[in-house]
């Protein structure tokens, strides 16, 4: 979801409380991540992973200029073959400690043995962060929660269609707002093209 389709999401849902809380959570997500710290470590069930949170933030993390956003996912079943970057197993969490930022992501219970590793992480000293259904387990562990609205039951209208996928693109899109400033590089390239602005709308120079 792009940045138009994100503020059109907002507008939405102007005078509800899904803006402001996304926005709290995606600050709770940024001042857990730092630029020394364990790195972000993403993590859902063994029913779901949050490959599109996991894109997103990678994004918002070199849009930003925030590169302690993009984060690690963590796989309950890595298949044979897979990449380097995608084949990170549960046994990360293991030595996720002080510094590190575990961010769980579950539309449904976590399952018992996430849990405990969940709570192995905290005690190691990382930072719990979970957006998910509203797990009462899981709450109960993370540092800060975010719970996106249960589905409507089936046949009843429901006044917004907001889920589990529509928050994590409030809360992607919120933590790379207000970012640290651009890597170098970008700036080069906007002081380029500034100049090559100047230049074309400055007046010709005199032919004598």
């Amino acid at each position: 979801m792009d940045a138009v389709r994100v503020a059109l999401l907002r507008e939405v849902l102007a005078g509800t409380e899904w803006v402001q809380a996304s926005r709290r959570f995606a600050g709770s997500l940024r001042a857990a991540v730092t630029p020394h710290g364990g790195g972000l470590l993403l993590v859902g069930s063994a029913t779901y992973e949050p490959w599109h949170l996991a894109a997103h933030l990678d994004d918002e993390a070199a849009w930003s200029g925030l590169p302690e956003l993009s984060p690690t996912l963590v796989r309950h079943r890595v298949p044979g073959g897979a990449p380097a970057h995608l084949a990170v197993g549960l046994g990360r969490l293991a030595a996720a400690g002080r510094g590190a930022t575990l961010l769980v992501v579950t539309p449904g219970q976590p399952g018992a043995g996430l849990l405990e590793r969940v709570h192995d992480a905290r005690r190691n000293g990382a930072t719990v962060l979970a957006l998910d259904g509203g797990d009462r387990d899981l709450h109960t562990l993370a540092h800060d929660a975010l719970a996106a609205p249960p589905p409507a039951p089936e046949g009843t209208a429901q006044g917004q269609d907001l889920d589990l996928d529509l928050v994590q693109h409030l809360v992607s899109a919120a933590a790379g707002e207000n970012g640290g400033p651009a890597p170098r590089r970008h700036r080069r390239f906007r002081d380029r093209l500034s100049r090559l602005a100047d230049g074309l709308s400055a007046p010709p120079p005199p032919r004598w």
